[in-house]
């Protein structure tokens, strides 16, 4: 039988120090949950748990510490349990499917402001990419007591997994990105692919990525 599968990426904010000290602490922490549990019985109550015990960790450090005041992280993560798929957002990193038969699918919704303007109307989604305001979060993980995130539970059917920051789709369109998950490259191939091509168009921000490819007999 196979196991439970978990994939997180963080994305920081507050500067290098308080940033990367951030998503640091909010990766460690989910990865022992996950390390900790027997069994993943209940997996969207694992994962809500899992996440609001990083963010209080960070939160405790950031008011016990001036330093580190203000920092926080984004976090999408990704939990396969035999054939469900709970996903996880906080902030405006992403989630997506690929598979042959279905193409690219994003699963997350942007914690930001400019898509609150979107889903309210009072912005066409085509303006969104020059808005002035398209990188101000509604939502970070760390900064408030207590974290509220967005929770789904999906049916999975093995297809093809990709968490990233807003690093890697600002410099990939879609179709640049279904290019390489399409290739028959190893999947560390296309993850270093996606990063590489990001980079060439411009790399304007940290890029963090994980790439979960099923195994299929």
């Amino acid at each position: 039988e196979r196991g439970d599968v978990l994939l997180v990426v963080c994305d920081g904010m507050g500067g290098n120090k308080k940033g990367g000290y951030a998503s640091k602490t909010a990766i460690e922490s989910i990865v022992d949950s996950f390390s900790r549990r027997s069994r993943v019985l209940f997996p969207a109550r694992f994962l809500n748990a899992a996440i609001k015990k990083a963010n209080r960790a960070i939160f405790l450090e950031g008011d016990g510490d001036p330093s580190y005041q203000g920092m926080g992280t984004t976090l999408v993560a990704a939990l396969i349990t035999k054939n469900k798929l709970v996903v996880a957002n906080v902030g405006d990193s992403r989630c997506y499917s690929y598979s042959r038969a279905q193409g690219l699918k994003r699963l997350t919704r942007d914690q930001t402001y400019v898509d609150y303007l979107v889903r309210t109307g009072k912005v066409d989604k085509e303006k969104t990419a020059a808005h002035p305001d398209r990188h101000v979060l509604m939502n970070a993980l760390g900064i408030y007591p207590t974290a509220s995130m967005d929770i789904d539970i999906l049916d999975y059917h093995g297809e093809s997994l990709l968490l990233c920051s807003d690093g890697l789709y600002n410099n990939l369109s879609d179709p640049e990105i279904r290019a390489i998950l399409q290739t028959d490259d190893r999947p560390d191939q296309k993850a270093r692919s996606l990063i590489i091509d990001a980079n060439n168009n411009g790399g304007s921000d940290n890029i963090g990525v994980a790439y979960w490819e099923a195994f299929h007999d």
